[in-house]
Parts: C-alpha cells; structure tokens; sequence
C-alpha cells in the first residue's frame, strides 16, 4: 500500500517535469525564432544602406544622414588662438658686428644619408643659402679674407663634433669664438641605451632610445620667433629612440619639454617631471652658443624649431619673413558631373567658412575660376547651386578658365583659341562675373609649362591677362623646387597643391583616410607648405567644396593650426599684387630657365602635338670667337647624317639663343630653327654660337634643355685669340679699335672710358678658358665635352673631323680626305666642291700684321696663371696631350 502510494506521487512528479519541460521548450523555440527575425532584419537593412551609399542613390533623406554621420568638420582648438597675439622683439638681430655670410655649414655622416637630406631638403625650401660637408678627418675652407663663410654649422651626427681631434676641434671652436657663429646639433639612434651618460666634455648627461609624448615649448625662451609657446602638442611622439637631457650648468636651458610614454597613468597627487628633449647652450660654459636635438626632423615641430635655431645663432642673418600671402583658387566651377557639383547648402557653407577665415586672414576671398559652358548642366539641386553662386557674385574673387574646359595645347590655331576664350568672356559679361582680373588659369596648366606661344597671344587679346600659376614649372616634383617667372609679360607664379584633387570628394575615400589628412594639416605637408613659402597659391576643384566639404575643411583647420603654432600673418589679395609682390622678394626668377618637355612625361602630355623631340641639337660647338669655329660648322655640314640649324636673319649661321635676348623669345623660337624632315637622312642636328663659351649663364640653360649634349670647344693660344679679335672689329668698323691701338686696348684700366673697356674685355675675357671651361664642367661631364686643338684643325683638319666623329658617334663614318684640300693661296684647307677647293668669304682667314712685341709680353704674363690652370684641369679631366701652343705660352722665351 505504501509503495504503491509513493509510485504514485512520483509519477505525479515526473508528469509535472516533463508538462514544464515542454513549456519551456515551446517558449525557448518562439523566442528563437524572433531573434532569428530580428538578425535578418538588421542584416538586411545594413545591405539597403551599403548599397544605397555606394551607388550614391539620390535619396535626399538618406543622403543627407549619410553626410551628417561622415562630414568632417575643424576641430583645431587652442588657448591662444582667440586670445592677444604676443610677439616679443623676436628678430633676432644684435648689435654684434658680424663678420660671417648668411649661409648654412651641414657636416653629414655620408652622401645619402636621412637626416642630411631631410636638413638640406629644408634648407632648399626656405631658400637659405648652405653647402654640405661629408664629416672626415679635415675641415673645408671657413674663411674668405677677413669674412667667415658660414653663419651657422649643423651637425646632422653631433658626437662627429664631440670626437673632432684636437686639431680641428679648436680651430672650429676658435672660429666660431671669432665669427660669433653657432652650433646645432642632433643626437643620432643609438642601438645601445644610455642612462645618465656624459657628453665628452660638457656639463650634460643624456638619456637615450626613450619612447615619448606631449610635446611643449618653454614660452620664455629666446629662440622662438616663427614658433609659438603656449599648446601641447598631444599624444605619442614619432619613432622609439628620443634623447632626453639632464644638465648641470647655468648655461643650459630646455627649449622643448617631453613627458616619458610608459602607458601607467600617474598615481593620485603624483608629479611627473617633463624631460628636456631640445636644449639651449647660451655659450656660458665656453662662449659657443648652441642648439642639441634629441630627435631629428621627423617631429614637424622640430621643423619649426631647427628653422628658429638658425634665425637666433645667426643673429637674425638667417631669419625668415613671418609675413606669408594666401591665396585659394577653385578651379572648374560650373564643371563636374551630376553628384560631384555644388548644391545651394555647399554654397552657402562656402560663403560661411570663408567669412570665418576672413577673420582669421585679412582680404580673404576665394578666388573662383569657371568654365561657362557648363553651367546647369547638374540636377535640378546642383542648378539651384550654379544660381546662387551667381547671386553672390561679388562674394568672391573670379578668373576665366577655358569655355570648354579644354587643354589649351591642342589648339593649333590662334584664332579657334580665341573664340573660344571670347565664349567664355561674353557668357562672363551677361552674369555680371567680373573680367578684368587680369588672372587666367589653363585647364591642367596646359600651354603654361612647357610654353604653348599661342595660348600666351589669345590670353593678351581677349582677357589682358597679366599674371597665370602652374604646379609644373620646373617640374610637378619636387614641389619645393616650383619656381615662377615671367613670359612676354605674364608673370607665371608657383601653384601649390594641398593634398585635394578632382576626385577628392568624401573623407572615407581620401587616400590614408581622415588620419593622413589631419597629419598633413597639423604639422605635415600642407602645414610646412604655408611656413615655408612667403607667398602660397593652391589649387582646388569645385568637387572639393561639395559632398564632405573637404576644402572647407582642410583650409580652415590648417589656419587654425598655424595660428595656435606659430607667429605667422597671414594676409590674402588679388592675383596681380600676389605676384607683384613674388617678383619683388624673387626678382632673379624673372627670366625663365627652359627645360627638355621630352625628358618628363608630364610635360609630353601638355606639349602641343606639333611639336618633336627630334627638333632640338644632339651636341653644340661652343666656340670661343676667332678660334676656327666657322671652318668646322663648314666641315660638320659637309657630312650627310649632320644638319645645322636654318640661318638666322641676324646672325647668319649662329642663332645666339642661350646668351642672348634671344633666350626670352621662348622654345618654340628656338625650335623653328630645328625643322623635321621626315624624309631627311639627318641624325644629328646642331648648332654654332661661338659667344656660348664665356657666357655666364650659358651652361646652366644649355643642362636645362639639353641636358645630354655633346659640347665642342676649340682652343688657340689665348694672346693670339685676343690680337685675331682686335682685328676682326677693327676690320668692321668698330669705333673703339680704330681709335686705340691693340696696346692701349689691353692695357687699359677700369677707369678708362667705358668703350674702352668693353673692347679690353671681349679681348681679353674669353681667353681665361680654364675659368669657363669650370663653368661648363659644373653641369657636364667631362665625357661630354670635346676640346679641338685650333692649331690641328689648321694644319690637319681630317685627322680632327675624325677623332670627333667617333667622340660623336656619327654613323655612317665618313672620310673627310675625298672632301677637304688644302689651298696654298689661302694658307688653309677648304671643302671640294667639282673637284676645286670651295673656301670662305673674304673676311675668313685674313692675314693681319703680327703682333708688337710688347703686347706679346703682356699677354703672355696675364694669361700664364690661366694657362697653368687649364694645363691642370686637362689633365685632371684625362687630357694627357697638352697642345704645343700652350706649352709655347708657358715657356720663358717669346717667340
């Protein structure tokens, strides 16, 4: 009875357990298959977005959250940045007497090293005079006369000074004592670590390979002048191997503070000292003042404090202007497919940042280049924003870019060109753009750099344009070698580029994303960009100001980052006084150097198609005057895979181009002289102007357009080039040497009459050939250069013409025995024309009366330190046979 009652209730029991079980598991089930519905719905509404967003679909609700969620907008905040803008008498400049030149001394460790580049590459933006030293066992030159070169001595390694030997450790030390010149130096990666270790010789100890963070500057130092005190610059600081210092002397005091990147947070009430990253040696240990880095240039503020370092040791020679112009072009307004162009809230943003920037920038204005042929051509959003730009007209600066927004190189004729400019002009007038700005910039800086002549004449006619920009003079890269200068009147400025291009329209899509961006803006590219040019013109698109707004952005941010860092002032104005003012602080840009478009494939795609590589000389007699060069352009023609140039109706066969005005005429002058036959035999076009040789600026043109050229020069004893030329201009006429015998004429002294002494000087000048041979030695190899001995070519003209044809490599060879003769009457060998010798004119080969004796003496002694040093260059270049004409010069008897 009882066991069957307690068989009961646990029947009952288990009954109850499995009841509850299956509830619970029908519960379980149900709330599964809601989870379930719930997951598929959020998975299928993240794909609806991802799609929506990557097809850009045209949901202005969407769109506009999509914008809100990703837009980025300045978040530069800084003490200082609204507050007065203290500026201590920071020039720098002493009552010292200074008895050094402002240029910068850089010892190196090698030739390619980082750090060396990184100073030289600074020093080449910011335009400081330097010259870099390999560290080695001995030191160069460092005084001229009773003047010191260097202002200032950097050593990228600063223990190859601590480890000078005695010898030349104090005689650096003595002159930098003399000079008043200073030191910087930077503390090199160590693989071992140091703590508490000495500098040899100094009162300071180092600790080495730290990793660090929050930078900050000590306000009261001296030093600072373009940097300003007051922020932190928060968070890790670049690379592991920072050098800190601890010092124990007056003379030292901290320029830049860091705090020890450990990741503990400090307990409650700890302090923790910040460590001494840049240091400052007053001079009062040894009367040096310097400058020790504990890192080198990868911290960008480290940029700014090197750049102060050298203004403050230099007494103010080395300071740089903290007066910078700003400029911001957007080019391709009304320009842009549908989804890229500007809607009426980006116009009105552009107009509300750019009143904020005023603030900051006084006469800020964005300046607006449009292409009038496009305008409404977006949706209907984006034609309501084309109308309200339009009504705020006089809220901008405006320039003319192409009607058709074509590359102006591919026009061919001038006045296709010009009726395009004039649709472009007249669409202007009727919206009431203005037009006399006298700025134009060409789509893609076609036609700019390299010259297309045309484009410069419609500019003239239609707009009077008087100043343009391109990023691609000299060359796109690097960009701290742009340069400006002017072309029949138009003055040609540097454009900058800040990072924004066409296609730069949303902060997810920026190369490097947001992060590459705000390190470009806070103290990368864009930020030293500013500090290093006085004057900066950017380009922009209109692309960039629509979607995420990131020129709107960029611009403002990097403002804000200059004024809490730095003591710069900003200022803006129109296009004709940014580069009046550029020409005032460069006025040695104002001639152009041309370059080879052939050699950089950016400049081939914006060179007009009428134009060849093949049009330009393959190698160049140099000259000088009156030394045979006249018989070898004869003889060099003679040949059938040689051509020169067509004649010129000034100068015969010499076109003058690098040494004349003739130069500013442009490429395409020159060019014309180069004409293409296609079917021609001609290989090797080239050209004869015997005033290249002693031309000062020659060289350096020559390199620049044909940097691979073969160079001719051909030398006759000095003093008997002198009396040929005296002759020469007394035969035609010339006032001067009809008036002054050879005598008077090269003995005269600087006081003479200026007729005078310009006749002294073409006689005399050219004839120093070591000088100028240097002079072209510094852009050419010697490989590249051929000297003829004026003396052979006389006597033996065949034996010449062949050894240049193999320094050429002229194929096919020829042999010059069937085509030159000699002719008895002349004295001289002549080209065979019908089986007769064919000379030249009159005025070639004349006989004149020899040369007193006196004047032979003087000669001999002016030009034997000139001959001697040309015998040394010679042999230093592989020459081994020295012509008998010079040995005659520097014997002692006079023939």
């Amino acid at each position: 009875m009882g066991d069957r009652r307690i068989n009961r209730y646990i029947n009952k029991i288990y009954e109850i357990v499995t009841r509850n079980r299956r509830k619970k598991r029908t519960g379980w089930i149900l709330k599964h298959a809601t989870l379930k519905k719930c997951v598929f719905a959020v998975i299928l509404i993240s794909i609806i977005l991802m799609v929506l967003y990557w097809k850009r679909i045209n949901t202005p609700y969407l769109a506009h959250f999509i914008q809100k969620s990703t837009r980025p907008e300045p978040n530069i905040r800084c003490g200082l940045m609204n507050g007065p803008r203290i500026l201590k008498d920071h020039g720098h400049k002493t009552e010292a007497q200074l008895r050094s030149y402002p240029k910068v001394l850089v010892f190196v460790e090698t030739a390619f090293s980082k750090l060396g580049r990184e100073i030289a590459e600074l020093l080449v933006h910011t335009r400081i005079k330097y010259k870099v030293e390999v560290a080695g066992k001995s030191l160069p030159v460092l005084t001229n006369l009773d003047k010191g070169r260097y202002g200032v001595i950097v050593f990228e390694n600063f223990s190859k000074y601590l480890e000078m030997d005695n010898w030349n450790r104090e005689l650096l030390d003595k002159y930098c004592r003399e000079y008043l010149v200073g030191i910087i130096g930077f503390i090199p990666p160590n693989e071992e670590t140091y703590v508490g270790s000495q500098l040899k010789g100094f009162p300071l100890f180092i600790h080495t390979n730290l990793r660090l963070k929050d930078a900050a500057l000590n306000p009261s130092s001296q030093i600072l002048r373009l940097t300003r005190a007051g922020e932190t610059a928060w968070g890790e600081l670049p690379g592991n191997d920072w050098t800190v210092f601890q010092a124990n002397h007056s003379t030292y005091e901290p320029l830049e503070w860091a705090h020890k990147n450990d990741y503990f947070k400090p307990t409650e009430g700890e302090i923790r000292t910040p460590l001494a990253t840049v240091l400052q040696d007053h001079g009062l240990f040894d009367n040096i003042q310097r400058v020790i880095f504990g890192s080198g240039l990868k911290f960008w503020l480290h940029r700014l404090l090197f750049l102060d370092s050298l203004s403050y040791l230099s007494h103010g020679q080395l300071s740089l202007s903290l007066d910078r112009m700003f400029l911001v072009d957007i080019d391709d307004i009304f320009v842009g497919e549908v989804g890229t162009r500007l809607k009426a809230d980006d116009v009105k943003a552009l107009i509300d940042t750019q009143s904020r920037i005023q603030a900051m920038v006084p006469g800020f204005k964005f300046n607006l280049g449009f292409s009038g042929k496009y305008f409404h051509h977006g949706n209907s959003e984006e034609d309501e924003g084309d109308d309200l730009i339009l009504e705020n007209i006089d809220k901008f600066m405006w320039f003319s870019h192409m009607w058709n927004h074509l590359q102006p190189h591919l026009y061919d004729n001038l006045t296709l060109l010009m009726e395009d400019m004039m649709l472009n002009k007249n669409f202007a007038k009727q919206k009431g753009i203005p037009v006399d700005s006298g700025y134009s910039v060409a789509p893609h800086h076609s036609g700019v750099y390299p010259v297309h002549e045309i484009l410069y004449t419609a500019w003239k006619k239609v707009w009077n344009i008087r100043v343009t920009s391109t990023e691609e003079y000299p060359h796109l890269r690097p960009a701290r070698l742009r340069r400006g200068f002017i072309h029949r009147n138009i003055m040609v400025l540097p454009r900058q580029t800040c990072g924004l291009f066409t296609h730069t329209m949303m902060i997810d899509k920026y190369p490097g994303g947001r992060m590459k961006l705000d390190e470009s803006i806070q103290g990368g590219e864009l930020f030293q960009t500013i500090v290093y040019n006085p004057i900066n013109i950017f380009m922009t698109h209109m692309s960039n100001y629509g979607n995420d707004r990131l020129g709107l952005y960029t611009f403002e941010s990097v403002i804000k980052f200059i004024r809490c860092w730095t003591n710069i002032h900003l200022t803006s104005a129109p296009p004709l006084q940014v580069a009046e003012a550029y020409f005032k602080l460069y006025p040695s840009e104002v001639d152009p150097v041309w370059g080879n478009p052939c050699l950089d494939m950016r400049h081939q795609k914006i060179w007009s198609k009428n134009k060849s590589c093949d049009s330009l000389p393959k190698f160049l007699v140099i000259g000088p005057q009156k030394t045979g060069t006249t018989a070898l352009y004869t003889f060099l023609s003679l040949h059938p895979a040689i051509a020169s140039n067509t004649p010129s109706t000034d100068t015969f066969e010499e076109i003058q181009f690098f040494n004349a005005h003739n130069y500013l005429r442009g490429l395409d002058w020159y060019m014309n002289f180069f004409p293409v036959d296609v079917n021609s035999t001609t290989k090797y076009y080239f050209e004869k102007s015997a005033t290249y040789f002693d031309g000062e600026l020659v060289p350096r043109r020559v390199h620049s357009l044909l940097p691979y050229a073969k160079l001719i020069t051909i030398l006759i004893s000095p003093a008997k080039r002198a009396y040929s030329w005296y002759e020469h201009i007394k035969a035609h006429g010339d006032p001067s040497a009809n008036n002054y015998t050879f005598n008077q004429v090269i003995t005269a002294s600087d006081t003479a009459p200026k007729p005078l002494r310009d006749l002294r000087n073409r006689c005399l000048n050219p004839g120093k050939y070591a000088q100028h041979l240097e002079r072209w030695l510094t852009y050419f190899a010697p490989q590249n250069l051929h000297i003829i001995d004026g003396e052979v070519l006389k006597s033996n003209p065949v034996e010449v013409m062949n050894e240049m044809q193999k320094f050429l490599k002229i194929t096919p060879f020829m042999n010059y025995t069937e085509h030159l003769r000699f002719d008895s009457k002349k004295g001289f060998y002549c080209q065979v024309k019908n089986n007769r010798p064919k000379c030249l004119g009159r005025s070639k080969g004349r006989h004149y009366p020899p040369m007193d004796e006196k004047s032979q003496k003087f000669l001999q002694r002016y030009y034997v330190s000139h001959n001697t040093a040309l015998v040394k260059m010679m042999k230093r270049i592989g020459i081994r046979t020295v012509p008998n004409w010079l040995k005659d010069d520097l014997s002692d008897n006079v023939a």
